[in-house]
């Protein structure tokens, strides 16, 4: 076997046991603590309840900026909440696979 076959034989190997490395749950709870650098529980809590982010004054009249429940979605509306620009919901530019990881994560039972 020439060195490059083995070389990519090994590299493949590897790839193929650290993605068996962590349970999905574990690989959801991960991506949801920090997915992109800003952690999806800062906003929705542990476990993806209702949670206030900031209380504030808009033209003298006190406003409450609250995360909406996330827990007990579809999965196809859970999706798509990543997918669309929506008020202060950041961006992360997730993959389908790591979608369905925090999803696995937040309904697990």
């Amino acid at each position: 076997m020439s060195k490059k076959l083995m070389l990519c034989a090994l590299i493949l190997g590897s790839i193929n046991a650290q993605s068996k490395f962590l349970s999905q749950d574990e690989y959801g709870k991960n991506l949801y603590q920090n997915p992109r650098g800003i952690a999806c529980s800062k906003c929705h809590g542990e476990s993806g309840e209702p949670t206030i982010i900031a209380h504030y004054k808009h033209k003298g009249v006190e406003k409450t900026l609250l995360a909406p429940r996330i827990n007990n979605l579809e999965f196809s509306t859970f999706s798509k909440a990543f997918k669309k620009q929506k008020g202060v919901m950041p961006t992360y530019y997730l993959t389908e696979e790591e979608i369905k990881a925090i999803y696995i994560y937040l309904y697990r039972p």
